[in-house]
């Protein structure tokens, strides 16, 4: 070899060879995803996100790197399928791949890294910190619109009894929560579940249900930033689906009923809380309803469109009759 010729790197060589048996699945995906894992800040980055799902800014915040070299590192990630990236207003955030494999396989690389990245997640719990501060100032901005709300129904505390008697006492494996808001479906039912999520398409508002969740103590509850029309969630995977007061704001609630009847197992369960029909019109403008309740021969034709029964339903008038909102529950089974 002359002076001037560059050494060969076997490892290099072999791999290049190696590259080359590979044809295009599973294999080539992995070696792919293992690759773009390789690399201490995206270690880092793969780490934290096993967490929860965080924006750049937190990123940068956490990691102290610039915002320019985060997100390259999380392009190479969201480009090996290892990590998902969605906007959410002004910000992008970030989180694990649905995908069922690769997230089995993140879990694998950052699995015992605790101790190594403590300094990250010590960080993270700063974040946390700021988005409670953020939940309690949101909350007492819109604390005079929800107990206006409120004031036109029967209590909270009756609705939620109402709630666990219809679902009963036994557990299930896994509980889903479409547009789960504040959580507070998760902090109620998610104690009878293996594991749970939370869908929701504001940001903020996830931030607000983890707060809820942390203080709750609960495990096993995963909150996602998602749309309950597409939720990307697997089929025949969820023993209990809840739509909490969110039908009336809703153009096409067929489809929402549609799409939770989809994640289902067979003999799966949908709870359905929302307001029978009412004369609130003011509700269209001040609170952007879209509905002014749901009667139950839409909920029964919804239903049966959707290939689900209505199993039971319930009614809960206001304290006053004239002027109050009758909260309906309604439980839906799959065949």
């Amino acid at each position: 070899m002359s002076a001037s010729a560059s050494p060969i790197d076997p490892t290099a060589a072999i791999a290049s060879d190696y590259d080359q048996t590979l044809p295009a699945g599973p294999a080539a995906r992995r070696l792919e995803a293992l690759r773009a894992a390789g690399e201490a800040t995206r270690l880092r980055l793969l780490h934290l996100l096993a967490h929860e799902e965080l924006s750049v800014m937190e990123l940068v915040d956490i990691l102290g790197q610039s915002q320019p070299r985060i997100s390259r590192h999380l392009k190479l990630l969201a480009d090996s399928g290892l990590i998902e990236r969605f906007p959410e207003g002004a910000f992008v955030y970030y989180r694990l791949s649905h995908d069922r494999a690769a997230f089995r396989l993140t879990q694998e690389i950052v699995a015992d890294l605790e101790d190594d990245f403590a300094p990250d997640l010590t960080r993270l719990e700063a974040v946390r910190d700021q988005r409670r501060q953020a939940a309690q100032g949101y909350f007492e901005d819109i604390a005079p619109v929800w107990d206006q709300i409120r004031s036109h129904y029967v209590s909270e505390a009756d609705v939620e009894a109402a709630i666990l008697k219809v679902v009963g006492e036994a557990a299930f494996d896994r509980l889903v929560d479409l547009g789960t808001g504040s959580g507070r479906m998760l902090t109620l039912l998610a104690p009878k579940a293996g594991t749970a999520v939370g869908l929701d398409l504001s940001q903020r508002m996830l931030n607000i249900a983890r707060v809820h969740v942390e203080a709750e103590g609960l495990k096993g509850i995963e909150l996602r930033h998602g749309d309950l029309f597409h939720t990307r969630l697997p089929g025949h995977s969820a023993d209990l689906v809840v739509i909490h007061q969110v039908l009336h704001f809703l153009e096409t609630p067929d489809l929402a009923l549609m799409e939770a009847a989809r994640i289902l197992k067979p003999k799966g369960r949908l709870l359905i809380v929302d307001f029978a029909p009412h004369e609130l019109k003011f509700m269209l403008d001040t609170y952007k309803h879209r509905r002014l309740g749901l009667t139950d021969a839409e909920m029964a034709t919804w239903a049966r469109a959707a290939g689900l029964g209505i199993a039971e339903d319930v009614s809960l008038p206001p304290v006053d009759a004239e002027k109050g909102l009758n909260v309906r529950i309604w439980l839906l089974s799959k065949s």
